[in-house]
C-alpha cells in the first residue's frame, strides 16, 4: 500500500508522461504529413495499438466481457469506434494547416462539446460558473489567434481551426459513448474492440504499400505516433489509478502548453525547419493561451465540486431510505 506522499509522486509521474506525450504527438504527425495520408496513418495506429493491447488483454484473460454484450451495446461501441475514427483522422488532417501549439490549444473546446452533450443526451446540467469557463475558453481563443485578424490570406488556418473543431465534437460523442458502456465493458476493452473495429473498417481507405517506401527517419516518425498511442493512454490510466480524475484532468489541460514549448524547442534547435516552424506569438497571444489553459482547469475543478456537492446531498437521502 503506497503512503500519501507515493501516491501523489506516482500520480504526478504518469501525468508528466501524459502531457509530454500529447505534447509531442502533433509535432509527429505533423512530420507524418511529408510520407502519409491522415487514414493510412491513423489506420496504422489503430492497428499496432490493437495487436498490443490485445495481446495484453488475452494474457490478462479479460476478454470473455465481450460474450455479455447485447445488440444495442455493440452498436453503441462501433459508433464510439466511428467518432474516435474522425476524432484521430481530423486531428491529423488539421495539421497541414495549424502548428502543433495551435492544433491543441484548439482542441481545447472540447470540454464544451462534452458538456453540452451531457446536458442534451444525458439530461446533465450546466451551472453559470461552467458556462463562465467555457467563454473564457473562447475569449482566450480570440485573444490568442489575434495576429490573423490582422492579417490577410489567413483562410487555411481558420479552416484547420475548424477541423480541430470537427475532431474536439467528435471526440465529445466518443467520450459519452464510452460512458454509457463502462458497466458492460472495462475501459481497456472498449479500447480494444474500437481499435480493432477501426483496422478493419479503416484499412479500404487506407494505402498500407504506401508505408513500404518510407525512409529511415520515417519510419522512426511513424513508430513514435504508433507508440505515443500506447504509452500515452496507458499512463493516462495509471494516472487515473493514483489521482483523482478532477486533478489529471486539470494537468492534461496544460498539454497545449507543453506542445508549444516543444514546438519552440524544435524551432530553437534547427530541427525539421521544411515541417516545423516558429508561432511568433507575442504576449497577448500568449496571456491568451494562458486564459484557456486556466479555463479548462477551472472547468474540472467546478465539475469535481458540483459532483461532491450532489453527492453529499444524496448521502442523507439514501441513509432515510
Amino acid at each position: 500500500m503506497p503512503t500519501a506522499r507515493q501516491t501523489f509522486l506516482y500520480g504526478l509521474f504518469f501525468s508528466s508522461i501524459t502531457v509530454l506525450f500529447w505534447g509531442m504527438l502533433p509535432i509527429a504527425l505533423k512530420l507524418s504529413g511529408g510520407f502519409s495520408d491522415p487514414i493510412t496513418l491513423t489506420w496504422l495506429r489503430f492497428s499496432v495499438a490493437a495487436v498490443i493491447l490485445g495481446l495484453w488483454q488475452w494474457q490478462r484473460g479479460v476478454l470473455g466481457e465481450f460474450k455479455a454484450l447485447a445488440r444495442k451495446d455493440w452498436l453503441r461501441l462501433f459508433a464510439a469506434g466511428t467518432f474516435l475514427i474522425v476524432n484521430y483522422t481530423s486531428f491529423a488532417w488539421s495539421l497541414n494547416f495549424l502548428l502543433p501549439g495551435s492544433a491543441q490549444l484548439s482542441f481545447q473546446v472540447a470540454p464544451l462539446f462534452l458538456a453540452l452533450g451531457g446536458l442534451f443526451f444525458l439530461k446533465e446540467v450546466i451551472n453559470w460558473q461552467q458556462w463562465l469557463c467555457f467563454v473564457g475558453i473562447g475569449v482566450g481563443m480570440l485573444v490568442f489567434f489575434h495576429p490573423i485578424f490582422a492579417q490577410g490570406g489567413q483562410g487555411s488556418i481558420w479552416f484547420g481551426f475548424g477541423i480541430v473543431q470537427l475532431s474536439a465534437a467528435a471526440w465529445s460523442m466518443y467520450a459519452l459513448l464510452q460512458k454509457s458502456l463502462f458497466k458492460r465493458l472495462a475501459p481497456s476493452n472498449i479500447l480494444l474492440a474500437i481499435y480493432v473495429y477501426a483496422l478493419v473498417v479503416m484499412l479500404p481507405f487506407s494505402t498500407p504499400s504506401a508505408l513500404l517506401s518510407m525512409s529511415a527517419d520515417d519510419i522512426w516518425i511513424a513508430a513514435f505516433c504508433c507508440i505515443n498511442t500506447v504509452i500515452a493512454y496507458g499512463a493516462f490510466a495509471q494516472a487515473m489509478r493514483y489521482w483523482q480524475t478532477v486533478q489529471v484532468s486539470a494537468s492534461v489541460a496544460l498539454t497545449p502548453v507543453m506542445a508549444f514549448i516543444l514546438t519552440e524547442l524544435c524551432v530553437a534547435f534547427g530541427w525539421w525547419t521544411d515541417s516545423i516552424s516558429s508561432s511568433h506569438a507575442d504576449i497577448l497571444s500568449l496571456f491568451g493561451m494562458l486564459i484557456v489553459v486556466a479555463s479548462a482547469i477551472n472547468v474540472q475543478l467546478i465539475s469535481a465540486r458540483v459532483q461532491r456537492k450532489a453527492a453529499l446531498l444524496a448521502k442523507p437521502l439514501t441513509e432515510a431510505v
